[in-house]
């Protein structure tokens, strides 16, 4: 694990980082980002309003997972709170700490900024997601469910009438 670096990433990692989202894509039978939404990756990580902040994990000097999150806020809590939107490691590198690594590290920049909590999604199918982070002490939300608009349904929803 010594052999493991967790860092920001920098403007020079962006080829690096798009091909690890392919990864993800691919690991998650999801469709990958296409030309625009990779342009918008990077525009929204390092343009002058950034949307969200990325750690890198380097073993053997090359890019071998990362770390993508943002912050909400918790109106119960009355703090923000971490959201953790993807963590992923190649499958060659599972196994050799990256993944623990990198939790640990979205752990301390919640801890360090203020958060009364660290939120994430795991797929269903994910059972080695699942058992990472309950190997962790993430706890699954069982009473909470997932609702989603996307594309044109947020279109829709927007154009209804006030009353």
């Amino acid at each position: 694990m010594n052999d493991i670096t967790i860092r920001p990433a920098t403007l020079e990692d962006a080829g690096p980082f798009l091909r690890l989202v392919e990864e993800l894509a691919v690991y998650e039978k999801m469709a990958p980002p296409d030309a625009e939404a990779k342009a918008r990756l990077i525009e929204h990580l390092f343009g002058p309003r950034p949307f969200y902040q990325l750690v890198l994990a380097v073993k053997g000097g090359r890019p071998v997972g990362y770390a993508a999150y943002f912050f909400t806020y918790s109106t119960f809590v009355g703090r923000r709170t971490l959201y953790l939107e993807d963590l992923f490691v190649l499958p060659e590198a599972r196994g050799d700490g990256v993944g623990h690594k990198l939790l640990v590290t979205i752990a301390r920049i919640a801890l360090a900024e203020g958060c009364g909590r660290l939120d994430l999604i795991v797929l269903k199918w994910n059972e080695l997601a699942h058992r990472f982070y309950e190997k962790h002490g993430v706890k699954r939300m069982e009473d909470w469910a997932l609702y989603r608009l996307s594309g044109d349904e947020i279109a829709s929803v927007a154009a209804m009438p006030d009353a």
